[in-house]
């Protein structure tokens, strides 16, 4: 199927065209025909399968003849890279047509997105709370709002917004259309499908959660205290990577895992949480520009990065949920292409690559890098214990508002705050 046979405004098939893209994804010529004929829409698919277009093109499809100056189709997303990433994306697809969107989230200020807000912006790509710190002001009351699409819903599920969400849902008024995509459908989820959906089209392209059939996934066995030196002999002479979005547990392994491939002469850059806007902006152009043969991330900060033709992903540390590292070896493999999916498993961590075999119903091969020492005495642990950590200088633990309001908050030192 062509995307001239899905019967779209001229303007969007002239932008489609300038992108290079001739046939859509599965999961766009499933969804793309109930969405213009005015149906809700619960969509599960892969991670990277084209999601993204599959809600935004109905979308413009209705908005392109639309009058200007009224904000009438709002798309939440659990990330600040995700909601830019939208943005860039309805950009390019728009770019015929007149349909304008802007980005609201939290780390910036809040001037820029309150202009977008009074001005009725088309199209608001929002984290839900920033919008809510928006929803105190009159400005924001997107009155006229008929399209609201919930992508990634299973990840901002996992990241507690669901109070949000049904809070914003309060605000706003009823919309003609609602549209729900994720890459997985726990219980939670299906029980908000029930609730704001009407009579939808189901579609079920991912019914059970697993990374795309392009990437190829493997094990290494590793002691802990080694894993710092065995991504660095991967990436350095083991030749087995040569770029690779790598995911820590916390902002503060990221950071020391970053050092650590910096004084080992690979280029690499991190992405977290307690990073800046500006900083994490920085750093994903450039590992998208080949700046950088290592993006350091932790699972918060990296949904919503996309990287063309990303050839690896590294498991540096086991995800605490099994559908994490569906979402992680996601980054790779994107749209038909194929990529490897790498981690590196402590003994104390077998149990929960077992889990996350389980979910995938196969077993990971095992692999050992040749010649490497893995009997080998670490020059220094990657990070301090935690009995003392506190009394370090400097090492005050601050976590971050991942809900995307952007301020700062102090939190206890522990597992999945990343």
């Amino acid at each position: 199927m062509a995307f001239s046979a899905l019967a779209l405004h001229p303007t969007l098939l002239r932008g489609i065209a300038d992108l290079g893209f001739t046939s859509p994804t599965p999961i766009q010529s499933h969804a793309i025909t109930p969405a213009l004929q005015g149906r809700d829409l619960l969509a599960c698919a892969a991670t990277g399968s084209g999601k993204t277009a599959a809600f935004l093109l109905p979308i413009l499809h209705n908005l392109v003849d639309r009058p200007r100056g009224t904000t009438r189709a709002l798309v939440l997303a659990p990330t600040r890279e995700l909601a830019l990433q939208i943005v860039g994306d309805l950009e390019g697809l728009a770019r015929h047509t007149g349909v304008r969107a802007a980005a609201v989230y939290g780390g910036v200020g809040m001037r820029p997105q309150e202009t977008a807000l009074r001005r009725g912006t088309d199209v608001i790509v929002a984290t839900p709370g920033r919008l809510l710190d928006h929803f105190q002001h009159a400005y924001a009351a997107l009155s006229g709002l008929e399209y609201l699409v919930l992508d990634e819903a299973d990840r901002m599920l996992d990241m507690g917004f669901l109070p949000d969400i049904k809070r914003v849902l309060r605000h706003v008024p009823k919309p003609r259309q609602t549209l729900l995509f994720s890459a997985t459908m726990p219980p939670p989820i299906e029980a908000l499908t029930r609730e704001i959906l009407r009579s939808p089209a189901r579609i079920a392209l991912q019914p059970k959660a697993a990374p795309a059939d392009g990437v190829e996934q493997s094990a290494y066995p590793v002691p802990s205290t080694l894993k710092g030196q065995l991504l660095v002999a991967l990436v350095g002479g083991g030749g087995v990577v040569d770029d690779a979005l790598v995911f820590t547990r916390t902002k503060h392994r990221a950071d020391r895992l970053t050092r650590l491939l910096t004084r080992n002469g690979i280029t690499a850059e991190r992405i977290h949480g307690n990073r800046s806007q500006a900083q994490r902006t920085r750093a994903l152009q450039g590992f998208k520009a080949g700046d950088f043969q290592i993006l350091v991330a932790t699972d918060i900060a990296a949904r919503g990065i996309d990287v063309q033709a990303l050839g690896h992903v590294v498991n540096f540390d086991l995800p605490n949920v099994p559908e994490d590292y569906i979402h992680r070896v996601g980054r790779t493999a994107r749209a038909g292409a194929t990529g490897q999916a790498i981690t590196l498993v402590a003994p104390e961590e077998e149990a929960d690559l077992r889990r996350i075999e389980r979910v995938l119903s196969s077993t990971l091969p095992r692999r050992q890098l040749e010649g490497f020492a893995y009997e080998a005495t670490p020059d220094s642990a990657l990070e301090f214990p935690r009995a003392g950590a506190a009394a370090r200088p400097g090492r005050t633990v601050v976590g971050t508002d991942t809900s995307g309001r952007g301020g700062p908050r102090r939190r206890r030192f522990g597992r999945r705050r990343a």
